[in-house]
């Protein structure tokens, strides 16, 4: 597919080279495939090891089978990094990742020798407070086609081309209407 990712070039962080702006979006827009693997237990080992969680399952075949998974398991912290690390690419420099939600199938869990794949497509956009507001439906995919989530949702936001661009820090007060809590 083109535009993917694979291997060594999946893990370096790849801004664009020209900052992308809320008008540059169309909906139904799909992010280029993030493809990460096949994951072998070297790399669920050290990520356990990065970010100290040491339940067996992550890099033991014998106490994931136990577990009723059918190898050592993809820890779930490592998914929601990918799946930050390849929105935060795309929005650029300019742009702010404010949030993003999975839901996991446990029945599909990712498990060492799977070749997962990262995808999104924009399902909405809105300008908010001088800024563009992307709303995008994300997934994670098994090389078999299988979906490793229930459900998958971020909100990307983005500087208008006229507009004065996105604040750092980002301001905590700042929630799209379509998170604000119901009045």
């Amino acid at each position: 597919m083109a535009g993917e990712r694979r291997g060594e070039a999946a893990l370096r962080v790849v801004l664009p080279a020209e900052q992308l702006y809320f008008e540059d979006v169309t909906l139904g827009l799909e992010l280029p495939e993030l493809v990460r693997g096949p994951i072998d237990i070297s790399h669920m080992a050290r990520w356990s090891s990065a970010v100290q969680e040491w339940h067996k399952i992550h890099y033991d075949a014998q106490s994931a089978h136990s577990g009723g998974f059918p190898g050592a398991v993809v820890n779930m912290s490592w998914w929601q990094h990918v799946v930050a690390k390849h929105l935060r690419e795309w929005l650029g420099e300019g742009g702010w990742l404010w949030r993003f939600r999975v839901g996991i199938s446990y029945a599909t869990f990712p498990v060492a020798g799977d070749t997962i794949s990262l995808w999104a497509t924009v399902r909405e956009s809105y300008e908010h407070d001088g800024l563009g507001v992307v709303e995008f439906e994300i997934g994670i995919r098994k090389q078999t086609g299988e979906e490793c989530l229930t459900s998958g949702e971020a909100t990307g936001i983005l500087p208008l081309r006229d507009g004065p661009p996105v604040p750092y820090p980002f301001p905590g007060s700042f929630v799209p209407p379509r998170h604000q809590p119901p009045a």
